[in-house]
């Protein structure tokens, strides 16, 4: 069995090499995406009466795949990055060395913010699924865990964080890639 703490490492590791192979352009967008993915779930709760009123109000499961689906289906349209001439132009180019770092930067920031925002989503739903048991004292890593669930993205990127978020990618998306 693998704790999710372990597993949470595992593939940031992963979204980092996947990041260096792609490079920092395409990387930034999955992290707008992702950015995109909670400024939607957080409007979503916080201001339309259905969903604040029925799922959010209920949690459990219901939110959790409607929070789950929502960053997904996002992260994965983040990956299928379109052929934008300005994503192929020289500016973007994957030549040198600090190119391919700031993608594997980037692509592990990818990472930490898609599966933390998952295990978050499923710490606050308390873990309903018999095949991922929650955090209990006397597992390894427990106080890690804990202290590192504090820190995931949908904890600290919430109003009015998230808003300067999905601006200034909007913004960066106007100045760099148009």
């Amino acid at each position: 069995m693998v704790s999710l703490y372990v597993l949470f490492w595992m593939y940031i590791v992963l979204f980092a090499i996947i990041g260096a192979m792609r490079g920092w352009a395409k990387e930034l967008m999955v992290t707008f995406s992702v950015a995109l993915g909670l400024f939607i779930i957080t409007v979503l709760e916080t201001y339309v009466g259905i969903v604040r009123n029925s799922i959010a109000a209920v949690g459990g499961v219901s939110q959790f795949w409607m929070r789950t689906t929502i960053v997904v289906m996002l992260v994965f349209f983040g990956y299928q990055t379109p052929n934008i001439r300005a994503l192929q132009g020289a500016r973007f180019a994957r030549e040198h060395l600090q190119d391919t770092l700031l993608g594997f930067l980037l692509g592990a920031f990818n990472g930490y913010l898609v599966v933390g925002s998952l295990w978050w989503f499923l710490h606050k739903a308390g873990y309903p699924f018999e095949a991922i048991l929650p955090l209990q004292p006397g597992f390894p890593q427990y106080d890690s865990a804990l202290r590192l669930i504090e820190l995931l993205p949908p904890e600290w990127l919430t109003i009015p964080w998230i808003y300067f978020a999905v601006g200034v990618a909007f913004l960066f998306i106007i100045i760099v890639f148009i």
